[in-house]
């Protein structure tokens, strides 16, 4: 990592006001490669670099959990070809980087429907769960064939069960009740949202979740997406304040 990478962590590490919980909508890995020319896996598997070093730098900050938005449950009506290739893409990658994910004390940890998902990445995914939960470091929170309104959906039909079985009342339904249903129940809720490519929509990815995050987006590509650019949005970050519905007063008293 380059001298002014490793002055510009210090700033931030000096600052203080770190989030805890960073997710990220990695998006503009095919028109990254449209643009040089190149086919769309080839701009997945460079976006793969990017998760690497993000996931190593958000590691050395101390965040508590890096949320990375991997494919969602509507990346099914993409192309097959390009389907099967992402699929292949997940297996390599999760067979190659868990060594290094357990040796850095990262845990890694999905959310979404595994039970979907092929049988190689599915079964790879379980065993670099399973190798790395003991893990006290970074948690790498995966979404992965993930969508947010049927996590909700589920939630609810979970919650309407339980009060057609008489194990739930109705008028004790809340939101601390709907969050415990959801796939991250046992995760914070994220402080700051990074969007790559200049998109500026939710994708249907943690709309529960993300109620008072904080949102930047960034008009670089995700295979583009380096170290300075994660920084900066760290520090875009720390000179927000967040009211959650108050005014400054009430927040600086």
């Amino acid at each position: 990592m380059s001298s002014e990478i490793d002055q510009i962590k210090a700033e931030i590490l000096s600052n203080g006001n770190l989030p805890d919980h960073v997710a990220i909508i990695m998006d503009g890995n095919g028109r990254w490669a449209k643009a040089k020319n190149r086919p769309r896996i080839f701009g997945h598997k460079a976006g793969v670099k990017s998760v690497r070093l993000i996931t190593e730098l958000a590691g050395e900050l101390g965040l508590k959990t890096l949320t990375l938005y991997t494919f969602s449950n509507e990346n099914w009506k993409r192309p097959k070809v390009e389907v099967s290739a992402l699929m292949n893409l997940l297996l390599e990658t999760i067979n190659k980087e868990v060594d290094d994910l357990h040796r850095n004390n990262v845990r890694l940890t999905v959310i979404g429907d595994l039970d979907s998902l092929p049988e190689g990445p599915r079964q790879g995914m379980l065993d670099g769960i399973e190798r790395t939960a003991k893990n006290t470091g970074l948690n790498l929170n995966l979404a992965l064939n993930y969508g947010s309104r049927q996590e909700i959906l589920n939630a609810v039909k979970a919650i309407a069960t339980a009060v057609e079985n008489g194990e739930q009342k109705v008028a004790d339904i809340d939101g601390k009740l709907i969050s415990q249903h959801l796939y991250t129940s046992d995760i914070t809720d994220p402080d700051l949202l990074i969007r790559t490519s200049g998109e500026f929509r939710l994708s249907n990815f943690l709309l529960w979740q993300l109620a008072y995050t904080e949102i930047f987006v960034t008009p670089v590509f995700w295979p583009a997406f380096k170290e300075k650019d994660f920084l900066e949005a760290i520090i875009n970050y720390q000179q927000r304040e967040r009211r959650y519905g108050q005014v400054s007063e009430q927040i600086q008293s």
